[in-house]
């Protein structure tokens, strides 16, 4: 018996409408047909659900790993077939019959079908996600309704009609389909052609007038022939071509952890509907940007869990998409697990500088930080800096022989380090000089922590604040400002990258982590984000302006968060940029979503997928394409701590992303001399 096969599903089509004109019914196979799986074999949502089952075990108490929660599913739908094998003429299966089973194993008996059914929706959630329409078939399906031909979707699978009619909803075919029919309600199956006769009782068909359409030469081909019914399958080489590669860095990742970003990152790929031509910048988000950020959050999920912490704050402008990226991710890769809770926290250097000063007063140490940027030079930017008023100071300038214009900074002119031993000593005077700045910042100081109780920050014991980086200066100032409370919790700082040019005052009670690179932990090819620390950024700068300051309400419980102008020239430059990175931010979180089930599914660490992050950031950060960087080069950066002063020290940089367009297209080796030149910055310590 010939088998009438096709290559492409056009020629398949083309014939189909040939061949529908005189069929009455069209029936269509579901999986590899109407729809197609991200994933190359079926079976690698099973242990996705399997660790899903484990988490909620592990919250009720019971330690059942989930190889050995996979080992009792496979075990139990294999009794299963072998039973229905004695009945029927096909070895099918039903998912609420073993899973049910396998629930009462780990959990005991149940009183309800609560548990199951919350199984149940998760793995249909992970089909959905893995499941994408044919295009061109779907619109066939739809083209043959207008028609008024029966239409049923029917497949050989271990889940009931009502489950695959969720999947079938999902992908938008359900309004036009007259039924769904599965196996597992009937164990009788295509694949013996038992299914045919039985269809054909139950719908009133004529085998004449009904074509069916699938992928498997057998099942739906060979079989459905055999009653006179006509067939078409489809043999699409360029979806096997797809699957093998899937199939092949799934492999490869077994031993070599390189291949395990690759893997999951041929996983994220969009499929059919879903491929259309994007702006550049969406596709930088997607394929770079998206894995890195997502691979950072799962980084911070794995590390609240496995330390018990309950409560998470994003941090700073950055925050604001790195919540967003979480509510994408982790309850995709954790799902079953008890997961912290999240809140964006409004904070800046420029906010919390002064309320850190309330009841730690000025010292050297945090004095120093103002003149990191070249652009500060006196005494007027530490006032800036911190919040302060200049004029009642100047009583103790005068009595060390200095002023506000004295130079404090050796970037600039003027400097003499006498001064900034006299600007020291003027620190070291409690009841003067310290007094006044504490007078002067306690109010920024009541009104952030009006702000945090409302945030139920006291209300825990740990916490950890997540932000992009660098230098660890919002955590700094936050923790200088609460540590005078009992009640302040202990801080885990989670930073992207933790650049650390200045030490960080860690204590049991504040801790700083760079998650993806940490100066601390020598790592040379995460170190290639610090050819570029403020496109970071730039990339996930949060639409509102920053936040200027705390200050106290007229109310005498409130406070207001105070936002730097959003009308002046360089805030509009912001938005302007901000608005041409747009596309880039969303192709960001479409990735996130599609990393969030591809991470599930592979079950892979943050640490096996390490290596692929830091490939991604050696080849699009130190050696980068031309075009790459100019279409994401830097271009309005707003640092309120920075000043405005002039110095003899160049503000801008010499770095790769400051080079011309050609230089970088023509300079020989020059992205290998930055590279190692920064190499040797580090072995350093710098």
């Amino acid at each position: 018996m010939i088998i009438t096969q096709h290559h492409s599903i056009s020629t398949l089509v083309q014939e189909g409408r040939a061949l529908a004109a005189a069929a009455d019914t069209v029936s269509f196979d579901l999986f590899d047909t109407l729809l197609i799986r991200r994933i190359h074999d079926p079976d690698m949502v099973k242990p996705a659900v399997a660790r899903y089952l484990s988490s909620r075990a592990a919250r009720m108490g019971i330690s059942k790993t989930w190889p050995y929660i996979l080992k009792l599913r496979n075990a139990f739908e294999k009794e299963q077939r072998q039973e229905t094998g004695l009945r029927f003429a096909d070895q099918e299966a039903r998912y609420p019959d073993y899973m049910g089973r396998v629930i009462e194993a780990v959990f005991g008996p149940q009183n309800d079908d609560r548990l199951l059914q919350e199984l149940t929706d998760y793995e249909l959630s992970l089909e959905n996600a893995v499941l994408v329409p044919r295009v061109e078939l779907a619109a066939w399906l739809k083209e043959l309704k207008t028609q008024g031909k029966r239409l049923l979707i029917v497949s050989d699978i271990y889940l009931p009609a009502s489950h695959l009619e969720r999947l079938v909803a999902h992908a938008g075919l359900l309004e036009h389909v007259d039924a769904v029919v599965s196996s597992a309600d009937t164990f009788l199956a295509k694949a013996s052609g038992i299914a045919f006769p039985l269809l054909k009782e139950r719908f009133g068909l004529r085998y004449d007038r009904w074509l069916h359409v699938g992928d498997n030469p057998i099942s739906d081909g060979l079989r459905p022939q055999e009653h006179g019914i006509t067939a078409l399958v489809l043999r699409d080489g360029r979806e096997k071509l797809r699957k093998s590669l899937a199939k092949r860095y799934c492999e490869y990742s077994l031993s070599q952890h390189f291949y395990r970003g690759r893997a999951l990152q041929q996983l994220m790929l969009p499929l059919e509907a879903e491929n259309i031509s994007r702006h550049p910048l969406y596709v930088q988000g997607f394929n770079v940007f998206a894995p890195l950020f997502a691979g950072f959050i799962q980084g911070v999920a794995e590390h609240c869990l496995r330390s018990d912490i309950r409560r998470i704050y994003f941090f700073s402008r950055e925050g604001w998409l790195f919540e967003q990226i979480w509510n994408e991710v982790a309850p995709r890769v954790f799902a079953g697990a008890e997961l912290p809770k999240v809140s964006y926290l409004y904070v800046s250097r420029m906010a919390l500088a002064p309320a850190s000063c309330a009841h730690a007063g000025l010292d050297r140490e945090h004095a120093d930080i103002v003149f990191l940027p070249a652009g500060n030079r006196d005494f007027r930017d530490v006032c800036r800096v911190f919040g302060l008023q200049a004029e009642p100071f100047t009583p103790y300038l005068a009595k060390h022989e200095l002023t506000q214009e004295t130079v404090l900074s050796p970037a600039h002119e003027g400097f003499l380090m006498k001064n900034r031993i006299r600007f020291n000593e003027m620190l070291e005077e409690e009841e003067g000089f310290q007094a006044e700045v504490r007078r002067q910042t306690l109010p920024a100081n009541q009104a952030l922590l009006r702000y945090l109780e409302e945030q139920d920050f006291f209300q825990q014991t740990d916490v950890a604040l997540v932000d992009i980086g660098w230098l660890g200066t919002i955590q700094r100032f936050l923790h200088r400002a609460i540590a005078h409370r009992k009640d302040a919790p202990r801080c885990h700082g989670l930073l992207f990258g933790a650049s650390r040019g200045i030490p960080y005052p860690e204590t049991p009670r504040n801790q700083l982590r760079g998650m993806v690179y940490d100066r601390d932990r020598f790592d040379a090819a995460a170190s290639a984000m610090l050819a570029n620390l403020d496109l970071f950024e730039e990339i996930c700068r949060a639409p509102h302006p920053t936040l200027n300051a705390y200050r106290l309400a007229d109310n005498e419980a409130g406070y207001e968060l105070v936002f730097r102008r959003s009308d002046d020239a360089a805030a509009k430059a912001e938005q302007a940029h901000s608005e041409q990175f747009r596309p880039l931010q969303e192709g960001i979180l479409a990735g996130a979503k599609q990393y969030g089930t591809a991470a599930a599914l592979l079950g892979f660490t943050f640490a096996e997928l390490k290596p692929w992050l830091n490939y991604l950031l050696l080849t699009r950060l130190a050696f980068p394409k031309t075009s790459e960087i100019e279409a994401i080069r830097q271009q309005q950066h707003l640092d309120d701590f920075h000043g405005q002063h002039q110095t003899q020290v160049p503000l801008t940089g010499n770095g790769l992303w400051e080079r011309s367009a050609f230089a970088l297209r023509w300079q020989p080796f020059l992205r290998t001399e930055l590279f190692f030149r920064q190499i040797r910055m580090r072995l350093k310590g710098f």
